[in-house]
């Protein structure tokens, strides 16, 4: 029972729409009508500016970077295998980032995993984490895309759980990658086509 209010509550902790309640409560913003329409980091200094898109993007990794712990903190015994799995923390921080992405508090319609997922990664292995952020922001400074930085992080996180031999890391990258690169399908179309807007602050 422990490990089914553990994995809720980690879902309703990564369902907290942060850009959606910056945008509301100080700018009177419902971020969803405009730009990607989407509540994440990235829409978020793009509708409310960089000081505020800092802030969302630090809630957005905080809220999975903090559920990884749960499994520390919660009075949760195993018992057998499937127990064990369940109370891993990687397992724990995919709720939180299902919970970003399909958030019941805005029905389901929410952001697009990256920094919720890197809270997760940071969480559980900062060095890896690190590399990841190198290829984030150097695809980023050249290419200006941020959709497609995030892609080649996201593979990237696949591959290096694969060199560091952590299969449990390795399915949940797999499973966020499958997520995260469905999520930004129309951004890949556009990307083909030159469409994809580029960011201007870097």
């Amino acid at each position: 029972m422990m490990i089914v209010l553990m994995l809720i509550l980690s879902y309703l902790i990564g369902a907290i729409p942060n850009g959606y309640v910056i945008g509301k409560v100080f700018f009177k913003k419902d971020i969803r009508e405009f730009g990607s329409g989407n509540t994440g980091a990235t829409n978020s200094f793009r509708v409310l500016g960089k000081p505020a898109g800092f802030i969302v993007t630090f809630l957005d990794i905080f809220k999975g970077f903090i559920t990884v712990f749960f499994p520390l903190w919660f009075p949760v015994h195993a018992q057998g295998p499937i127990s064990t799995f369940f109370i891993h923390g990687l397992i724990v921080g995919i709720f939180a980032i299902i919970g970003h992405v399909y958030p019941i508090y805005l029905k389901f319609k929410g952001g697009k995993a990256v920094a919720t997922s890197a809270g997760v990664v940071l969480g559980v292995n900062p060095i890896l984490l690190l590399i990841l952020a190198v290829i984030f922001f150097g695809i980023l400074y050249l290419t200006k895309y941020v959709s497609l930085s995030s892609i080649i992080a996201a593979i990237s996180c696949v591959i290096g759980s694969l060199i560091i031999h952590d299969y449990i890391l390795f399915g949940m990258s797999a499973f966020v990658s499958i997520i995260l690169i469905f999520r930004h399908r129309s951004n890949i179309v556009r990307i083909f086509k030159g469409e994809e807007p580029k960011i201007k602050w870097m």
